[in-house]
């Protein structure tokens, strides 16, 4: 064997030292979850800075031709049981008193103690060398490896940078409004004490107005509790922006709440603001609880949070493949659930874990970019049983005590980044909502399928709507595809109607020692919600060419293998104030869904004729073509005629005053003929979940809005994409061109009009659909699988907290008959699942 100081000098060129910007990948491997701290220790590139557990170093070494690594292993430190903990892998008993993570006085995170090895490795035969060794070895060898050894050591790691260890939900924007608040000279001085709402006397959520110093009650919250909302119609009423809470005043600080930016904020020149309404802030004392001390109290509140996580039994832990928890990366739960259930799906275990060798074999020089790589290993690393094995408790170095509940379990951060990576919500650290995450990494997965096989069609399916005009009795027909099941909640069929009226006569007596009570809803009634027809006040009828009365009937027109149902639990009160319906519901184990299949045209059925509604245009409106990059005065024949719609632009800045986009707005004045307000926000209501809600106006008889892509200009790797959906090149042409070229509108888009593709008889290059297509019809469009509509309940997600923006997902799913808690890194047997109180639940097909 080759003196290792020669072997050194013989790699030294491809020795690098890290530089600003560079990715150093030391905490985790990147095709599996290998640490420092697991069996073999981590090994990192010094020339990529990739890292790699001990089973795939040497196929790193063979493919990329590197020899050089530093190998880092980590042993935890015997540490002394803290008075704080129970000792029983437990939360502390210490009671936060800061909503944030990882800091003092938040929810606290343990931290280990660690002893770390580092030396460096030459492969293929595994010579080592460490530090004292360098010593002996030549200047220009000593020197550059140890510069490498100590960059690598002291960079921050890509999952450090990507994954912020504490959060703070205190910490606050300074408000645009403060530095130039208008503050009215009215003559008005606040007492220090004994505030009463100057519309209602309520005493308590008490807040003045920083503008004219009106007191005034704070909003109702989602359990009835709070205020009556006030302080919220004064600044509707009034557009003054910024309210302090009373009693929260301190010589420190104080809660400030803009209105306007919807958000607590910092408010510098504060004690300014106070005194013109003679309040000494030096002097006041703090006699209410802030938003913040509410806030922990309610995500700490008994009731829902014990039932949904089982904390008032002893729960078995179970260990093995299948059973792999996954530690929370701070508000990543909504994340965990979600793949747990995911990766008990058949078609995601064929797609990603089966293939894992060919996948990683495949995998670009830089797999923590790759996104089949990731998914794959994420997969993997849940069901093969490597890592769920039980977390070592600090306490006990001989091993000799129970298992606890928590596992070793899995850190999901290369994931968590990849899948995150330039979405607005996602790349944070704040909490999601579970249901927009499944929809965004399905259509993660329908983007990076493009060949062979798309685990994603084990959800998909088609959606039938009928409307009947009711005048002329022709009805039309249009499809459209899915994911979800959105189940509405009828709370006025809930069955404890008594035991409601009750409690709320208790709540508004002051009497908070009595029980929850939730509203019981029969699932039945649920189900009756979605299939009964839908009255459509202001349907445009194109059999008698006028606004009519419409029912719109929906219908499945395929049963997908796998049904995911939403309980729609999140709405908004008469005050636009988000709340969250604390409700029961009894659902099923089995379900049949075969009495909604949908029947398509019946016999003797007439359909109503195909013709456009009139657009709304100007009495001067001259008709002429759209001139593009094609186009001149004497030919715009690539151009289909476009009318210029007029849209009362006092009902859509009323509408985007509201939060609604913009686009959004347009369609929903346009939609309703500009009569107003009412009719605009009932339009908005029906259509939130729409997938093209938020996309461009599009009039009726065009090919495209105004300002679209030419053809030339389309990207063809979006072109591709869309094409591997079954969806043929002039579809997707007309797609992209609709949305300006962007693939994620374009992919709502074409979702969203698949009638209006299937009867395209003309491509986009002026040819007909034959001469385009060789005689054939085009594809009539994504692939969908069908068979009985009769399910088994096999996983639900369950949420707890006010809202999806705050709280706590777990999941349960049903593993060999046993129903199993998934609640991050503990993952125990269930004794008592609440399937009353899901959010999300996950249906597989019951074969014939």
């Amino acid at each position: 064997m080759a003196d290792v100081g020669e072997v050194l000098m013989s790699v030294l060129s491809t020795i690098r030292v890290p530089k600003p910007g560079d990715r150093v990948h030391k905490d985790e491997c990147a095709l599996s979850f290998s640490s420092p701290e697991s069996d073999g220790g981590l090994y990192v590139c010094m020339n990529s800075f990739l890292g790699f557990g001990s089973q795939y170093v040497d196929r790193h070494h063979a493919r990329a031709g590197q020899r050089a690594y530093l190998h880092i292993t980590r042993t935890r430190k015997a540490k002394k049981e803290d008075d704080n903990n129970s000792g029983s892998g437990h939360p502390p008993k210490k009671k936060p008193t800061r909503l944030a993570i990882g800091i003092e006085g938040g929810f606290d995170v343990e931290q280990e103690q660690y002893e770390e090895d580092v030396k460096v490795v030459i492969l293929p035969d595994r010579q080592e060398v460490t530090a004292e060794d360098l010593g002996t070895m030549p200047d220009v060898v000593r020197e550059r490896v140890s510069l490498s050894m100590a960059g690598i050591m002291a960079a921050d790691s890509v999952s450090h940078t990507l994954q912020v260890q504490q959060w703070d939900g205190e910490v606050r924007q300074e408000s645009r409004h403060a530095a130039d608040l208008k503050q009215l000279d009215n003559g008005v001085k606040i007492p220090p004490c004994g505030w009463r709402c100057e519309v209602c006397d309520l005493q308590e959520n008490i807040w003045m107005n920083l503008t004219d110093g009106k007191v005034l009650c704070g909003r109702r919250y989602f359990d009835g509790s709070g205020g009556n909302n006030h302080a919220l119609l004064h600044f509707q009423e009034t557009g003054y922006p910024l309210a302090v809470k009373l009693g929260t005043i301190t010589p420190d600080g104080a809660d400030v709440y803009s209105y306007d930016e919807d958000d607590m904020v910092l408010d510098p020149k504060l004690p300014e603001h106070l005194s013109h309404f003679g309040i000494d802030m030096m002097t006041m004392e703090k006699t209410e609880r802030t938003m913040t001390e509410l806030e922990i109290a309610v995500n700490q509140r008994v009731g829902e949070w014990e039932v949904i996580q089982e904390s008032g039994t002893t729960l078995r832990p179970l260990f093995g493949p299948g059973l792999t928890g996954m530690k929370n990366l701070g508000n990543s739960c909504y994340l965990n659930s979600v793949m747990q259930v995911l990766f008990t799906v058949p078609d995601f275990q064929s797609k990603y874990v089966s293939n894992i060798d060919k996948i990683i074999d495949e995998a670009p020089s830089d797999p923590t970019q790759d996104f089949k790589t990731q998914v794959a290993k994420l997969g993997y690393g849940l069901l093969s049983g490597e890592y769920s094995k039980p977390a070592p408790d600090p306490g006990d170095e001989n091993g000799a005590s129970e298992p606890r509940g928590d596992q070793i379990g899995i850190a999901a951060r290369m994931f968590k980044a990849l899948v995150g990576r330039g979405h607005p919500e996602f790349s944070t650290n704040r909490q999601q909502d579970a249901q927009e995450f499944l929809l965004h990494f399905i259509n993660m997965v329908e983007r990076n399928c493009r060949s062979g096989v798309n685990p994603s069609e084990a959800f998909r399916f088609l959606v039938e709507e009928k409307i009947v005009c009711q005048q002329s009795e022709k009805a039309k027909y249009t499809q459209r595809v899915d994911y979800i099941v959105q189940l509405p909640v009828p709370i006025d069929q809930a069955t404890n109607t008594e035991e409601l009226q009750e409690a709320e006569r208790r709540r508004e007596e002051g009497d908070t020692s009595s029980p929850t009570v939730r509203a019981q809803i029969p699932f039945t009634a649920c189900m009756a919600a979605l299939s009964e027809p839908e009255i459509l006040t202001d349907f445009w009828s194109s059999a008698v060419q006028t606004k009519t009365t419409a029912t719109k009937t929906t219908r499945f027109a395929s049963f997908p293998d796998h049904l995911v149902i939403q309980i729609k639990k999140f709405t908004f009160g008469l005050d636009w104030v988000p709340k969250k319906l604390d409700v029961s519901i009894d659902v099923p184990d089995t379900l049949d869904l075969s009495a909604l299949r949908a029947m398509g045209q019946q016999p003797g059925e007439e359909l109503l004729p195909e013709v456009a509604p009139p657009p709304l245009m100007t009495p001067d409106v001259e008709v002429k073509g759209i001139l593009g990059f094609h186009g001149n005065e004497e030919d715009d024949s690539l151009y289909s005629p476009l009318l210029s719609p007029v849209l009362d632009d006092s009902t859509v800045s009323q509408l985007c005053e509201m939060g609604f986009p913009l686009e959004a707005c347009r369609k929903a004045v346009y939609y309703t003929g500009n009569t107003g307000i009412d009719a605009a926000m009932n339009w908005i209501m029906g259509h939130m979940d729409d997938p093209d809600f938020s996309a461009p106006l599009v009039l009726p008889g065009c090919s495209s809005g105004a300002g679209t892509t030419p053809t030339e200009s389309l990207s063809e790797e979006h072109l591709a994409t869309i094409v591997s959906m079954g969806f043929s090149r002039d579809q997707a042409t007309k797609a992209l061109r609709a949305t300006s070229n962007i693939l994620d509108r374009a992919v709502d888009w074409i979702f969203s009009h698949l009638d209006d593709l299937e009867s395209m008889d003309v491509s986009e290059g002026g040819r007909s659909a034959a001469e385009s297509e060789g005689g054939r019809d085009p594809p009539p469009g994504p692939r969908v699988r069908d068979g009985p509509g009769k399910y088994e309940l096999i996983a639900f997600i369950s949420h707890m907290g006010t809202s999806t923006m705050c709280g706590h997902y777990v999941c349960h799913i049903k593993k060999d008959q046993q129903w199993v808690i998934f609640n991050d890194q503990k993952v125990c047997a269930s004794e008592k699942p609440p399937k009353d109180l899901g959010y999300l639940y996950f249906y597989r097909r019951v074969a014939e």
